[in-house]
């Protein structure tokens, strides 16, 4: 399409304009080879020479599109296409470090796809009201240096760059020290920005919309998240010499919570998750009784309120189990996030998007955390889910087909270039959205 727009007013962009796929998907492909697996995988964990590489590739590519590319002092890396008025930029991006046997589209399609609707605006000479901005955080994985979404943490002000800055990772060094080891702490301040909106392109890394056969994902929020320890405390004892009504066996009454605990959630439904992810019996000897059982437990909501129902069950029930075992019960928190809601109209105006260039469209809540539920303190802020094959992500064998990539960034296109004329949201909006 050979349509030049210089200055435009219309509401929307042609529905037949798209994004140059091969253009992206070339961009996807030569990213995956800094850190590649044998098998299609990705190691580029946050600031190491891997991640280097990715940074001034990607920095590369942004200077080819005339951006202006600012980088904070946690690393955070904007580039910047500037709008016809002095107006606070549309922002979208997501992250390019990754796990250590990640793939190629997790939090990369989101910065790749950003690039692409910047490479067509630029192809076809439209302008936007608004600047737009596209943005990879730092170590959003958090596989190398905890927590995860850091850099956007830093950006949106919920982490001081002093805490960042000392946080000591797998291997002992400092973010810090990595930082400057690779060259990337910024001139640019930290804290909250001034962002008329954001949105985050993503796979899903599940299997949702793939085994419901739907095409788009609008995104309404992402689940609250609370973590528990539990260690209990018994008495080791001979697995053959002791009656079953003497025993005082740690490892029983951890399986009776785990059990109680997925029981439950079959029960309670409206999107209730839990999940025991890591369970240490000691001594671990197969005729010993356990002495001592360390647990956690994942549970997930987006409704902060069933969240907390489900938590104070599960507690009750494992302190009358421990009573009736005779076992010492401990627990702590480990991690803990409360819900967090999109912006509506950010989210229908995608559902819209998909609708009328015929994709199936489901609004969903996302399962995992990414930067946009961080963004989404700062302004009002949406995500695009496309599928992901067999629902496997932080896997060498993640795959989202062409076809799925190509759509969500078309979506991306039309949807960012509403924001940024303010079709969308036609003031700064302060109001916090959870």
């Amino acid at each position: 399409m050979n349509t030049h727009l210089k200055v435009t007013e219309q509401q929307h962009l042609p529905l037949n304009l798209t994004i140059n796929k091969e253009r992206l998907l070339n961009r996807i492909h030569t990213l995956a080879q800094v850190g590649a697996l044998e098998g299609g995988g990705v190691c580029r964990l946050a600031l190491t020479d891997e991640d280097k590489q990715g940074r001034d590739l990607v920095i590369q590519w942004m200077k080819e599109l005339g951006l202006e590319i600012r980088i904070d002092q946690i690393g955070n890396v904007v580039g910047l296409r500037q709008g016809l008025e002095d107006l606070p930029p549309v922002m979208t991006g997501s992250h390019i470090d990754t796990v250590a046997t990640g793939g190629k589209y997790d939090g990369n399609l989101g910065v790749l796809a950003g690039l692409e609707v910047i490479a067509t605006l630029n192809d076809h000479n439209i302008q936007t009201k608004h600047p737009i901005a596209v943005t990879f955080f730092t170590n959003e994985e958090g596989a190398r240096f905890p927590p995860d979404t850091m850099g956007s943490l830093v950006f949106q002000g919920d982490m001081s760059l002093e805490t960042a800055y000392n946080i000591v990772g797998i291997d002992g060094t400092t973010v810090k020290e990595n930082l400057q080891r690779i060259g990337y702490i910024g001139t640019a301040p930290v804290g909250s920005q001034n962002i008329h909106a954001f949105i985050e392109l993503h796979i899903e890394q599940g299997p949702v919309l793939e085994h419901e056969q739907i095409m788009i994902g609008a995104v309404t929020g992402v689940q609250g998240i609370h973590w528990i320890e539990f260690t209990i405390q018994g008495t080791s004892n001979h697995a053959g010499t002791t009656p079953m009504a003497l025993r005082h066996d740690a490892g029983i009454v951890a399986m009776q919570i785990a059990t109680y605990a997925r029981d439950l959630i079959k029960k309670t439904g409206q999107g209730q998750l839990a999940t025991i992810g890591q369970m240490k019996l000691m001594p671990n000897l197969v005729n010993v009784i356990p002495h001592t059982a360390v647990f956690t437990l994942d549970i997930r909501n987006t409704n902060q309120t069933i969240l907390d129902e489900t938590y104070q069950k599960i507690l009750k029930f494992a302190q009358q189990v421990a009573q009736d075992e005779g076992v010492k019960l401990l627990h702590r928190d480990i991690a803990k996030s409360a819900p967090i809601a999109f912006d509506s109209r950010i989210v229908d105006c995608i559902a819209t998007i998909a609708q009328q260039q015929g994709g199936s469209v489901k609004r969903m809540p996302s399962g995992a955390g990414h930067d946009a539920q961080v963004i989404a303190d700062i302004c009002p802020t949406g995500m695009i889910f496309v599928p992901s094959v067999k629902g496997l992500s932080h896997n060498i064998k993640e795959f989202t087909h062409d076809h799925d990539v190509e759509r969500g960034a078309n979506i991306l296109l039309h949807a960012l270039y509403q924001l940024a004329n303010g079709h969308v949201i036609s003031t700064v909006n302060t109001e916090v959205h959870k």
